[in-house]
């Protein structure tokens, strides 16, 4: 284990268009970001994940949470790239929020 990190996501933020069925659940992609400065205890931000065109067109980031890593051994490796395919991506309306 390279790192803990300790976060909360605001899910009233959540555009339910966004969410998505897979075979175990309902899932919603997000991106977290560790910065290398603190900012009012905190050095994650998690956002909504973008596709090519939103970055592109830099559209503004939806923030969904922050939080901060608590622990660490300095060796935190990028992933190994694997060809994923979603299972489903139709939206799920009967969630409990």
């Amino acid at each position: 284990m390279a790192a803990i990190i300790n976060a909360r996501i605001n899910v009233a933020n959540l555009p339910k268009e966004k969410l998505f069925k897979g075979k175990k659940g309902v899932y919603y992609n997000v991106t977290i970001a560790i910065n290398d400065e603190t900012r009012f205890g905190n050095n994650v931000a998690i956002f909504d994940s973008e596709t090519k065109e939103e970055r592109e067109s830099e559209t503004k980031r939806n923030y969904t949470g922050n939080g901060s890593v608590i622990w660490t051994n300095g060796q935190i490796q990028v992933a190994e790239s694997q060809n994923v395919t979603e299972e489903a991506t139709e939206t799920s309306t009967d969630l409990p929020f």
